[in-house]
């Protein structure tokens, strides 16, 4: 692809004719092949495979969201044990993702791979008989182990099985959308499991996956093609060390203050290491010869839009589902289980517009699509702004968060395409970390701002407006800056 083309490339093209293996030619499982179409092929398969694996890792963030009270009876636990049962699962895998993608870049992405599913398996497997709350908090930290190994290498293994720029152009239009469907389905179906059965059932689908997935890596996935033009970059601990420390201790500070005022001392401690931690990773980075962000492979326009869009997409959808969940089971006594159905018409949306945004990419570009997508979830957040005590869930609720849905679809499809654009093969895994990363950040930042926002209001429900408010701002100065950023590479 053309890289001084404008941000609203790429438009993928329509594949060339090619001759080979898997990840290479025309053939059965051709690289060429968009996966939406002849998903029996072996880069079909692979694909379908890469994506469920996808979503099932970020279903495992929300899989004991809602069953939270009833861990909390069966171990005895207070507020602040449920939040680190909550957490537990999201910090090593928010940290450990830039280290995941040079891992992947280093070793290979199907090793890393396999070696992340195996310790995420175990670690699921562990959860359904965790005998204690310290037993419980391990199994989430392991899955969260494994995850950030998992996530990272399965976007260098897409990268291996579509090879042509425009095949794997199309793949991640429509894997954009496969993580946000994950997380909606996990609030549905932690909420039904929970009801009908054991909350330690919900842990029976990760193990599920990983088994299944594990038994089809070799079949499936191609080996790690040699690139000769790039040495195996080195493992830079230092810099993976403070990274990892201090992503995971500040979203903690985040996460903590959803409970304690911003001035506590619980909040503020862990926000400033984590903040100086971060600091001292951009000055080591800058004396590494082979460090673990490049400079400048965020800042990249394209990219830069790509992984904000990723971020805010994440934070609405994150908001959406934790407001509305706990507005109508505290405001208007939901039960569990009617709750979790609430959220049908949401995932529906979610569904049906990843499909259409695939294509949207296709025809009118991935930036076009990212700006479209933000439009909209502004307009869904705007109309959740009219929320009050008696808003009715049919008239009142459901349109706005149906838009949202549509929009993030459509963000996350032009935002993929954007942040893994002009990537070289040897820095996939590094670009699936930084993707991931701005993904799993996305909820936590972005959920503990508008909480503060929401928290400048005596009355809860209005602080909940104030909060879809904000968040509807944030979309559109952000669809704006996007649109400016499209201009300007067109001129």
């Amino acid at each position: 692809m053309d890289p001084t083309k404008p941000l609203t490339e790429p438009t993928l093209p329509p594949r060339t004719p090619a001759a080979g293996p898997v990840g290479s030619g025309d053939g059965p499982g051709g690289e060429g092949r968009a996966p939406g179409k002849d998903t029996g092929s072996p880069a079909g398969l692979a694909f379908a495979m890469l994506a469920v694996v996808q979503a099932t890792l970020i279903f495992t963030i929300t899989l004991i969201a809602v069953p939270l009270p009833a861990i909390g009876r069966e171990f005895g636990l207070s507020a602040a044990d449920l939040v680190l049962v909550n957490a537990a699962y999201g910090l090593p895998y928010s940290g450990l993702l830039l280290f995941g993608g040079r891992l992947a870049d280093r070793y290979g992405g199907r090793p890393m791979f396999v070696l992340g599913l195996v310790l995420f398996g175990l670690a699921s497997a562990a959860g359904a008989w965790a005998p204690s709350f310290e037993a419980l908090v391990a199994v989430r930290f392991s899955q969260g182990l494994g995850a950030a190994l998992t996530a990272p290498a399965a976007l260098a293994v897409l990268r291996a099985v579509f090879r042509e720029p425009a095949a794997f152009g199309r793949a991640m239009a429509s894997w954009g959308g496969v993580s946000v469907l994950g997380a909606a389905v996990g609030t549905l179906t932690s909420g039904a499991v929970t009801t009908w059965v054991s909350w330690r059932w919900m842990f029976a689908v990760p193990v599920l996956v990983a088994a299944i997935a594990l038994l089809l890596t070799r079949r499936l996935l191609p080996a790690d093609p040699a690139d000769a033009s790039a040495a195996p970059p080195g493992l830079d601990p230092a810099g993976a060390l403070l990274a990892t420390l201090g992503i995971s201790i500040g979203s903690y500070g985040l996460i903590l203050s959803g409970d304690h005022p911003w001035s506590s001392p619980h909040v503020l401690v862990p926000l400033t290491i984590g903040a100086v931690l971060l600091v001292l990773f951009l000055l080591v980075e800058r004396g590494v010869r082979d460090p673990l962000l490049p400079p400048g492979f965020t800042m990249e326009p394209r990219r830069l839009v790509g992984l904000v869009g990723i971020l805010l997409a994440a934070a609405g959808t994150g908001l959406v589902t934790f407001l509305l969940s706990l507005y109508l089971q505290q405001q208007q006594d939901w039960s569990t289980l009617a709750t979790t159905g609430a959220f049908v018409p949401f995932t529906l949306a979610l569904i049906v517009a990843n499909q259409l945004a695939g294509r949207a990419v296709g025809r009118y570009g991935a930036g076009a699509v990212t700006i479209a997508g933000l439009v909209a979830g502004a307009a869904g957040l705007a109309l959740l702004t009219g929320i009050g005590p008696d808003s009715s869930f049919a008239l009142g609720l459901m349109p706005g968060a149906v838009l949202l849905a549509a929009g993030t679809s459509f963000i996350f499809s032009g935002s993929a395409v954007l942040t893994t654009t002009n990537v070289p093969a040897h820095q996939a895994g590094l670009a699936g970390g930084v993707m991931n990363t701005a993904m799993e950040l996305g909820p936590t930042v972005g959920l503990a701002a508008l909480m503060a926002v929401a928290a400048t209001q005596a009355d809860v429900v209005v602080g909940y407006a104030w909060a879809f408010g904000a968040g509807a701002v944030v979309y559109l100065v952000a669809a704006l800056a996007a649109t400016a950023v499209v201009r300007r590479r067109a001129g």
